[in-house]
């Protein structure tokens, strides 16, 4: 199979970095490669259409490679190339990272632990509130919707509940120790039940679902065996749960009755609640989910039970959902889960990506239109347009050096613009992420995509004669 041979557009600005990316990564992913400087200072303010106009294909070229924020229709363009036409990344550092994904993770995305999503205190909620919940956690991830009941009350309207989610597609589950509440939501068409000890067990054989065993007692196993082995005699499926404890209050040996039950019980479906961890910690719950997901991957604990009611946890669904899936693929291949899931990488970036204080003089020395560049690396801000280079730490001081000195006045919508990419400067440097200007900060799973500046003006290039391209080279 012949070696793919990529002609790399760019502009003038970015072809230095452009070229020590490339002369490293094609040996080492295996393609050859071409590159085209086009008559353009920001790559960032190419379209397609534009850059048809003066492509110049070299005859060993099979793909062309544009920068990631160059929009519009590629169709005109690979019609003038006569090769196909990819979008790269919008950072030129990332495209190891686009190479290196192709043939890694083509079948990525299997998972085989079901997630339950607890709606906490359903009784008090309207028939609409639940409903409208239930359609978040569905599309979060979860397999099914567990009602959860209030001790000590019999829940009226339970069965109206469950029979309107289940006219609504989803699979429902109950969370109540009473026989009445129960069978009501069986008969409803709930699919499972949370739980069964001693206290109600005489009772599961009439409600034709599945249940969830626990201990009779807090913190033990005791009448675990004595209730599956009713259960087994009376046909009813069940799945245990030897009830996770929160830290500090028996978290250890909690992770302990697991592995003893699945010891005793190699063949049964087990279930985790990870609630009590995840809702009992000061701390963001994805780390938690994704160890506590981890463990039941390996001890092969098929479903987990979680909520989303303290703000820290309030996106647990789709935690477990991308956790779920990073476990399996990792574990089935033996693989660390490392460098696979970026979406649940939220506080920091995987790999900080850095220009270096030599890269930057030179990019200073190098633009000449009147344009603020901002950078944010180790520990300092960058400020830097036409025979201007600020740096420091403080961004209200950056910004006094940079009215008087500016080579073009700053209006009050520049300022606005300034103002609002060096806030989000500063917080990449505090947390250690990557900062792009003109672009969102990358919060994983929670990263909410930005309309920038350069892609309003990209967008109202496209819409323009092609001529219009060369008038807005210098001001990017």
């Amino acid at each position: 199979m012949s070696r793919e041979h990529y002609l790399f557009v760019t502009g003038r600005l970015a072809e230095p970095s452009l070229r020590k990316v490339v002369e490293s990564l094609g040996p080492a992913v295996g393609f050859d490669y071409s590159i085209q400087v086009m008559p353009i200072t920001v790559a960032a303010l190419m379209t397609p259409k534009w850059i048809a106009r003066r492509i110049a294909v070299p005859p060993v070229a099979t793909r062309v490679m544009l920068p990631g924020y160059c929009l519009g229709d590629r169709s005109v363009l690979e019609e003038a190339a006569g090769i196909p036409v990819e979008i790269g990344p919008k950072d030129l550092r990332q495209l190891p990272e686009f190479f290196g994904r192709f043939s890694e993770r083509a079948d990525y995305g299997e998972y085989d632990i079901e997630i339950l999503a607890e709606i906490n205190h359903a009784p008090r909620l309207s028939l609409h509130a639940i409903l409208e919940r239930a359609g978040r956690f569905q599309a979060d991830g979860a397999d099914v919707i567990d009602l959860g009941c209030e001790p000590g009350a019999v829940w009226a309207g339970i069965g109206d509940a469950v029979r309107a989610l289940c006219d609504h597609g989803a699979r429902v589950s109950v969370d109540s120790y009473n026989p009445r509440e129960i069978a009501a939501a069986a008969e409803a068409g709930a699919e499972l039940v949370l739980s069964v000890n001693k206290t109600n067990r005489r009772y599961a054989d009439q409600w034709g679902c599945e249940v969830v065993v626990v201990p009779d007692a807090p913190g033990s196993l005791s009448g675990l065996e004595e209730t599956i082995g009713l259960l087994a005699e009376s046909g009813v499926p069940f799945r245990i749960d030897p009830i996770l404890n929160p830290i500090g209050f028996g978290f250890g040996e909690s992770l302990g009755r697991y592995l003893e039950v699945r010891r005793r019980f190699p063949a049964a479906e087990m279930l985790m609640g990870i609630g009590n961890l995840t809702e009992l910690t000061d701390v963001d719950s994805a780390g938690i989910n994704v160890l506590l997901l981890g463990f039941c991957q390996e001890l092969r604990i098929r479903s987990v039970l979680t909520t989303e009611e303290i703000n820290w946890a309030r996106t647990s669904v789709r935690e477990c959902h991308l956790a779920r899936q990073l476990l399996h693929y990792a574990t089935e291949r033996q693989i660390l889960p490392k460098h696979v899931e970026t979406g649940l990488v939220m506080l920091r970036d995987t790999r900080l990506l850095e220009h270096g204080p030599q890269a930057l003089a030179e990019l200073g020395r190098a633009i000449k239109d009147h344009s603020f560049r901002i950078f944010a690396e180790e520990g300092r801000l960058h400020l830097i347009t036409s025979g201007l280079h600020l740096e420091g730490e403080d961004p209200f001081e950056l910004f006094e050096q940079a009215l008087p000195r500016s080579p073009s006045p700053i209006d009050p919508s520049h300022a606005f613009y300034l103002g609002y990419e060096m806030a989000k400067a500063v917080t990449a440097l505090a947390l250690g992420k990557n900062y792009r200007q003109d672009e969102a900060l990358d919060w994983g799973m929670l990263t909410q995509p930005e309309l920038t500046r350069r892609q309003r003006r990209a967008l109202r290039m496209a819409r323009r004669q092609p001529s219009d391209c060369d008038d807005e080279e210098g001001r990017g």
